[in-house]
């Protein structure tokens, strides 16, 4: 460390430093405000985004519901357009309406898409659980399991065993159902959906 005489030494000394390194200094002060004000525009920016999305979506799924023709066009568009969880939301939506109307391959596609869409892992459960049900109805049964392997939140463990057992029945696996339905009511499952369990082990021995 230098060691300074007087006041002036220390002055000159400060002098100095910044002639040496004024420009650098200069340079970070305007990055580090640079870097301030373009984190709040990015951050606002953002919010914005997120209004105008969430706006989107509450109008193109209110148009849905109404049953316009139109509606669904307008729909598909902002679920391709949005690969965020308000276009893997759209996409829920209208699979289930394509369900309604009985359309399970585009349906699926729309869970597909939605999956693509978000790294929500709940949502994402979600639609796996929706599009392994759909593929069970399409007697799709290897593809229905591979899309129940990818549900890995314990939450959705009976659930997924109801669904892995009809799959496997579907594939005249009887005794993998059976498993996957005993497994289910021993996975917290709800009383409602473990009666139904046990009273599809119980078909299986007639």
């Amino acid at each position: 460390m230098e060691i300074y005489e007087n006041e002036n030494d220390q002055v000159d000394a400060i002098k100095r430093f910044f002639a040496e390194n004024g420009k650098a200094l200069a340079v970070g002060v305007v990055l580090g405000i640079g870097a301030l004000v373009g984190w709040r525009y990015w951050n606002g920016h953002q919010a914005d985004t997120a209004r105008a999305s969430s706006q989107a979506y509450e109008n193109a799924v209110t148009a849905l519901s109404a049953g316009k023709p139109e509606s669904f066009t307008a729909a598909e568009k902002f679920a391709a357009d949005n690969k965020n969880t308000y276009g893997a939301l759209a996409s829920l939506e209208l699979a289930q309406q394509y369900v309604e109307k009985n359309e399970l391959d585009k349906a699926a596609a729309q869970l597909q898409q939605g999956l693509a869409a978000t790294n929500d892992e709940n949502l994402k459960s979600i639609i796996n659980v929706r599009l392994a049900r759909i593929q069970v109805q399409q007697k799709q049964q290897d593809a229905a399991l591979k899309t129940l392997d990818a549900v890995k939140a314990e939450s959705w463990s009976a659930i997924v065993a109801d669904l892995r057992g009809e799959a496997l029945l579907s594939k005249g696996d009887k005794q993998g159902a059976r498993t996957a339905w005993e497994n289910g009511i021993k996975n917290n499952a709800s009383p409602a959906l473990s009666e139904m369990m046990q009273m599809k082990i119980n078909n299986l021995s007639i």
